[in-house]
């Protein structure tokens, strides 16, 4: 899968929300700045990644966004 397939994929999952910040890594992709990993991600870089980000403290912005998601998928649609 070329990496801006991927991108876009992601750039889905968040919205508008991290718009700039997926514009500055696709344009770098595109560009040649930021290229891909020469190897993959070993399973202990792996788990020492998930490691680290669970350990960082959940922002208020981020529960607040969460849950605002939440209730909109509670309400149901008419369709």
């Amino acid at each position: 899968m070329k990496s801006t397939t991927l991108l876009e994929r992601i750039r889905r999952l968040f919205a508008s929300d991290a718009g700039e910040h997926l514009d500055s890594i696709s344009d770098a992709l595109l560009k040649g700045t930021l290229r891909e990993p020469a190897r993959p991600m070993s399973d202990q870089e792996l788990a020492r990644a998930i490691r680290e980000f669970r350990s960082v403290p959940v922002s208020d912005w981020t529960l607040a966004k969460l849950s605002r998601r939440l209730a909109e998928a509670s309400v149901p649609r008419d369709g």
